[in-house]
Parts: C-alpha cells; sequence; structure tokens
C-alpha cells in the first residue's frame, strides 16, 4: 500500500512536469498548493504496483461479463446463487444461519464455455480470480506438486474473497487407485481434499473445478463440505445458438439472407467454440472468394463453412454426460442445505 501511494504521487506529480520550471531553485507557492493526487493517479498506479500476495500464482482481472456467454440461463443462476450472492451479500447468509457452497463444479462437453462461465462470475462478482491449470502443478520433484496447491490456497487465503479456478480437474483429482505413477496423483488429491475441509477454514475463498472428464475424478472431493454444486454445462439449445450467434456476429457483416434464426437452426450439435469457429471460417471464405474485397458474408460462405466446421457434439455424447448428472450429481446434498 505504502509504494502504491509513493507511485500514484509520482503519476501526479508527473502531470505537473511541464508547468515546473526544472532550472528554478524553489517551486511557486501558488504550484505547490495546486498539486494534488487524484483517483486515476491511483488507478494507474495500480497497473505498475502488483499485490506482493500474488506475485507466486496466476492471476488475472478477467473482462468477461454474463451478457457475453450466450444462453445458459439455469447454469448462471446456479453460479450466482452459490457465488455472486454469498462475495456480495454474507450478512445476509449470516442472517438466515446457513453456510455458502465451498466448491463447485462445471461439467460438460469441450467447448460449451465452462471456463468462460468462470470468469463472468468472477468478474461479476468482484473478487480475485486465481487460475489454475491443472497439468502445471505435476512436477518432477518428489512433494513439489502438493506444495503447489498448499502454496495456491495458503495465498487465496491472504487475499479473500476469492475464487480459484482449477481447469482441467481431472489431471489433478483422479481416482485414488487407478493412476500407475509413483503416487503422484494420490497425494495431490489427498492434499487437495485437506485443503477444501481440512482444520484450517476457508473464508472468503471458493473454489470452482471444470472439467469434460467427470468420471475420472476422485468421489472423495464430489461430496458436500468439499464441491457442494456439481453443474452440467449443457450444449447450447436452439435459443443458446441464436444467443451465441448474436454475439459472435456483432460486428460481422453479413448478407441480407442470413439470419441468427436460420443459423441456430443449422448448427444443431454444434459447441460455442464450434460456432465461433464456424463464424470466422464463413467470413474466411467471403475474404478468400473476393480476394479480400468482401463486403458480407452470405448464406452460401456458411454451407462451405459447414463442411469443414462439423459438430463435435454427438447424442451419444449428451447421454452419457446426463447419465452421470442422474448417477452422482443428484445423490448429493449442499451442505449449506439443513
Amino acid at each position: 500500500i505504502e509504494a502504491l501511494a509513493k507511485e500514484a504521487a509520482m503519476k501526479a506529480l508527473r502531470r505537473y512536469l511541464p508547468e515546473i520550471n526544472l532550472d528554478e531553485e524553489t517551486i511557486p507557492p501558488e504550484l505547490l498548493e495546486k498539486l494534488e493526487v487524484t483517483k486515476d493517479d491511483f488507478q494507474e498506479a495500480l497497473k505498475d504496483v502488483q499485490p506482493s500476495a500474488l506475485r507466486e500464482v496466476a492471476i488475472e482481472v478477467p473482462n468477461v461479463k454474463w451478457e457475453d456467454i450466450g444462453g445458459l440461463a439455469g447454469v448462471k443462476l446456479e453460479l450466482k446463487q452459490a457465488v455472486e450472492w454469498p462475495i456480495k451479500n454474507p450478512e445476509a447468509f449470516t442472517k438466515m444461519g446457513i453456510k455458502p457452497p465451498k466448491g463447485v463444479l462445471l461439467y460438460g462437453p469441450p467447448g460449451c464455455g465452462k471456463t468462460a462461465i468462470a470468469k463472468a462470475i468472477a468478474t461479476e462478482s468482484e473478487a480475485n480470480f486465481i487460475s489454475i491449470k491443472g497439468p502445471q502443478l505435476i512436477s518432477l520433484w518428489v512433494g513439489e506438486s502438493e506444495k503447489g496447491i498448499r502454496k495456491v490456497f495458503q495465498r487465496a487465503r491472504q487475499v479473500s474473497p476469492v475464487i480459484i479456478f482449477f481447469d482441467e480437474i481431472d489431471s489433478v483429482a483422479t481416482r485414488r487407485g487407478m493412476s500407475g505413477d509413483s503416487g503422484v496423483t494420490e497425494r495431490m488429491v489427498n492434499q487437495l481434499l485437506t485443503e477444501l475441509d481440512g482444520i484450517e477454514e476457508l473464508k472468503g475463498v471458493v473454489f470452482i473445478a471444470a472439467t469434460n472428464r467427470p468420471d475420472l475424478i476422485d468421489p472423495a472431493l464430489m461430496r458436500p463440505g468439499r464441491i457442494d454444486k456439481i453443474i452440467k454445462v449443457p450444449p447450447p439449445d436452439f435459443e443458446s445458438r441464436k444467443a451465441i450467434i448474436g454475439i459472435h456476429t456483432k460486428g460481422v457483416p453479413l448478407a441480407k439472407n442470413v439470419s441468427t434464426e436460420h443459423l441456430a437452426q443449422m448448427t444443431e450439435g454444434y459447441s460455442g467454440a464450434d460456432i465461433e469457429g464456424l463464424i470466422r471460417e464463413a467470413a474466411l471464405i467471403a475474404l478468400s472468394e473476393s480476394d479480400f474485397k468482401a463486403k458480407e458474408v452470405k448464406l452460401q460462405h456458411f454451407d462451405a463453412a459447414m463442411k469443414k466446421i462439423t459438430p463435435s457434439i454427438s447424442k451419444d455424447t449428451i447421454q452419457a454426460y446426463d447419465s452421470f448428472k442422474e448417477s452422482v450429481a443428484q445423490a448429493f446434498k449442499p451442505s449449506y442445505v439443513r
């Protein structure tokens, strides 16, 4: 904080430098009275002075909002209840005599927006956001992987309220007994379980994990008190596809014969990432056909793009994720419902 205040003062001083004659030994009193440090100076100083508690972990300030994510109204509501409400209105939970959830698992097919949703909830709840990619914690040296998990949670406690986002959690919390390595993954699971529900209580720390292989995760992690909410991020339905197409075609000059409704009907089985790739491919085809002089993207360009970008989500895939939800997710009762 001291360094931040000094840097803000230096930023303010630089604004007044053109008015100061450096050849003179003294500064005029009227100019000294004018000197002031504004909020903008502090905002600029924040870009240069990094909090020491976050220097050793991956920290980012997401700029993804709810309106940037098409559809998924049910998922958004559940996450608001589980993450945003406790951070923004903790006194309401205290008044009702309930504890907010500690952890949330987002699972679903690849490309359906699990990572984007985690970023949006961090932006909307105005909390710090620590992003951990599962495989980056795995180390060659004995004890280093567990130390990495321990350090992440230690830092998180210091900078709460904070959201810890573990992407590809299946690489860190694999079912114990399945791995053929030297026991690294088992020790990592044990460390993670201890951090989430050990002697030292997590306060102001929300754990969000994402995976497209929920069947690989150790069952001990998916119990209330550790992961309280298991939320399926489904493939986009017709209305969601319309919203996603609307978001990604905002700056794309579409021909009159191209409507978001028609494109949504054409793209059944496409994930959000597939739709984004389809729109990009159609625009590239339009550019290549016109020698970079294209003024609009026509329906024929989308038809050509669909031959290259095919749907990645089959009915079998959807059924597989549905069966996981029925067998595991519904058997859990969140810890904050007494």
